[in-house]
């Protein structure tokens, strides 16, 4: 049976944008009513109207407030299908094993994990689900306690890419293998494949079809066995200390150059491009730098700010790193690509 899952998705998305909690719900459950699989309204419907809402929220069509309004109603949507009689009859008995699933120490975005959950709880799977921000201590007494056959490991912001190193270290020295997903472990799973994961999943589908197969494993991996030397090196100690001097000292020169009234940056956005250049040093990857600065220029744009504040700051930066090779060397990269030739 063919069904219309785009009309299912615009009208999702219509409702949770307006967070029209009753009417996201009533979608859903139609499309279920309807006969299209749980697993479908999950990924093809919910994630897919999701997806659009973030899309809709970077080109500033929605505010701040309005994006979390609709991610709490889309949640909420995830819980109905989840326990819609259509999901549960044709729930497999948790009969593939025990999973782990928990956001990285410092990870806020659970939507992705959430998602992941109710899926492999429909494919067979019995899921312990640990929500936002697990620290890996707390995140290794769970493993000890339960013993599952591996963890999902969610990280959306490339930021929280040294916790994710971390998490995975342990869990492996606990006899682990983990699963790793998120936009953080970039488009192609390299950081994922850097920090030592055992595999590596770009969306939810793909993670439940992989783990269909034989458990993934890897017996060595990380720091702890010899991973590469430039992670959590020189440059980002250096960057992690100075930090909070570098942001307040950028946020001081953009003053002295930045009209008053103009739109410009503000000490978040300032410390959100250091975390990123810390990041880039910890990985031994401009591109992550360069990749982050120009989405991030593209959002200030679609919010009236100037790309030459945005080139200022990265002036500001590199005058305070002089004795960071590595890091001006970044900057001085990602600016060109701020100022083409000409």
């Amino acid at each position: 049976m063919k069904h219309d899952i785009e009309r299912y998705v615009g009208a999702l998305e219509e409702a949770a944008t307006a967070g029209d909690e009753y009417t996201a719900i009533d979608t859903a459950r139609a499309a279920l009513d309807a006969g299209v699989p749980a697993e479908t309204v999950l990924l093809d419907v919910v994630a897919a109207a999701q997806a659009r809402i973030g899309q809709d929220w970077a080109a500033n069509r929605l505010t701040v407030a309005q994006e979390h309004t609709a991610t709490a109603v889309n949640e909420r949507v995830l819980t109905v299908v989840a326990h819609h009689p259509v999901a549960r009859d044709h729930r497999s008995e948790p009969s593939k094993g025990r999973i782990t699933v928990a956001c990285v120490a410092g990870e806020w975005h659970t939507f992705p994990a959430w998602l992941l959950t109710e899926v492999l709880r429909l494919r067979g799977w019995r899921v312990d689900y640990l929500g936002a921000h697990v620290p890996t201590a707390h995140l290794i007494v769970h493993l000890h306690r339960t013993a599952p056959d591996v963890v999902g490991l969610s990280n959306s912001i490339a930021t929280r890419l040294p916790a994710a190193h971390a998490a995975i270290i342990a869990c492996q020295a606990a006899g682990t293998p983990v699963l790793a997903g998120g936009a953080a472990f970039g488009p192609d799973g390299r950081y994922a494949q850097l920090l030592g994961a055992d595999a590596w999943a770009p969306d939810a589908r793909t993670a439940a079809d992989l783990l269909d197969g034989p458990l993934p494993h890897r017996p060595t991996s990380g720091l702890s066995a010899g991973g590469p030397a430039h992670l959590a090196g020189h440059e980002y100690s250096q960057l992690t200390a100075r930090a909070p001097d570098l942001v307040r000292s950028v946020m001081e020169e953009l003053g002295r150059h930045i009209p008053e009234g103009q739109p410009g940056h503000t000490a978040e956005d300032v410390a959100y491009i250091v975390d990123f250049l810390r990041t880039a040093a910890y990985v031994d990857d401009p591109d992550l730098f360069t990749t982050f600065i120009g989405w991030m220029a593209q959002l200030l744009r679609s919010r009236g700010v100037p790309e030459r504040v945005l080139a200022a700051a990265l002036d500001a930066m590199d005058a305070h790193l002089t004795d960071l090779p590595q890091a001006r060397a970044t900057l001085t990269r990602t600016r060109a690509t701020l100022r083409p030739p000409g």
